[in-house]
């Protein structure tokens, strides 16, 4: 996919995201500069880049930090966020203030430094419990947790920068992205990555609930694509998309497909469902289709096998996590 900007700003760059879109930006001859304050980013994400990127380790809270790294910049990503849900419940305050005043210094610095374009990382989180199926970017939110909180309120500081001055936003809800450099160990650690790391060790999975409950599950380099066609894109300015598949599968045949990859043979264990996990969720597609011109070109199948490959070379005895619903 080729691009129309040659300098970018990614924040939370050295994550496990972000580490993919900087890979895509270089390889398009890009000039990344990436600002990381490494809290759950990793520099070895980052180390097949080291010589092509300028790397600040930094923090989104500091004007000074976030003003050095976007100087010249025409793009900025940003993907910087306590993204532990638990972590925003426990710390309510302290993740506020990364999330929330992380994300107005960001648009304040790229307005500043009179920056094209800020492309946020959002989350299906926004929609809660709602129970309606699909998710559509129409959808009256109801978020059930400081971090969806966040991000909503993010997208609506995105939403008035474009219509107050002029600022090019686009906001990108994920729903549930999987795929190389997830960490299992990590307080976020999608189900995917720990059902990888149990499958590899041979280790039977957790699972909270019935294992019927279903999710959307979108490979990594598609939600990258999402993030370039986002950065390309020209009206309307301040816009939403879900960034998914438009299709669901059960956590029972995830760890099915899982099992099949590594010849796994344990069956599951599992445990009642935990307070405020939502049965089943999956993104409507329509809108992102037709305005950001975004199709998912990876599989379920296929992706779970690259990613398989991934976790096969990674994982040792003592980094495998109990499986979860996620």
């Amino acid at each position: 996919m080729s691009i129309a900007f040659n300098k970018a700003l990614v924040t939370g760059g050295a994550g496990f995201i972000g580490s993919h879109l900087v890979e895509a930006l270089v390889a398009e001859d890009c000039e990344v500069i990436v600002l990381d304050n490494l809290s759950s980013g990793r520099l070895s994400n980052l180390e097949p880049l080291k010589d092509r990127i300028t790397f600040y380790q930094g923090d989104i809270r500091e004007r000074e930090a976030l003003d050095k790294a976007a100087k010249g910049c025409a793009v900025i990503f940003h993907l910087a966020a306590v993204v532990a849900v638990q972590q925003t419940i426990d710390h309510p305050v302290e993740s506020a203030k990364v999330n929330d005043i992380g994300t107005l210094n960001v648009l304040e610095t790229a307005r500043a430094n009179n920056a094209q374009r800020v492309v946020l990382s959002s989350s299906c989180a926004v929609y809660g419990d709602d129970p309606r199926l699909p998710k559509t970017e129409t959808m009256t939110p109801k978020p059930t947790s400081p971090y969806a909180v966040h991000k909503l309120s993010a997208e609506h500081h995105a939403r008035i920068y474009s219509e107050l001055y002029g600022l090019k936003t686009v906001s990108l809800r994920y729903f549930n992205v999987f795929g190389p450099r997830q960490d299992p160990a990590s307080p976020y650690s999608g189900v995917i990555s720990i059902f990888m790391t149990r499958a590899v060790l041979n280790q039977a999975p957790l699972i909270y609930g019935d294992g019927n409950q279903t999710r959307d599950f979108v490979y990594v380099k598609d939600v990258v694509n999402a993030n370039l066609l986002a950065a390309g894109m020209n009206d309307p300015q301040g816009s939403i998309f879900n960034i998914g598949t438009g299709s669901q599968v059960t956590i029972n045949r995830l760890w099915e497909l899982i099992a099949s990859l590594s010849g796994a043979s344990n069956q599951p264990g599992y445990k009642p469902a935990r307070d405020g996990d939502i049965l089943h969720s999956f993104a409507g597609m329509d809108y992102t289709k037709s305005v950001l011109k975004f199709n998912p070109d990876v599989s379920l199948e296929q992706g779970l096998d690259m990613t398989f490959e991934w976790y096969r070379g990674q994982v040792t005895d003592d980094r495998g996590g109990q499986g979860t619903e996620g």
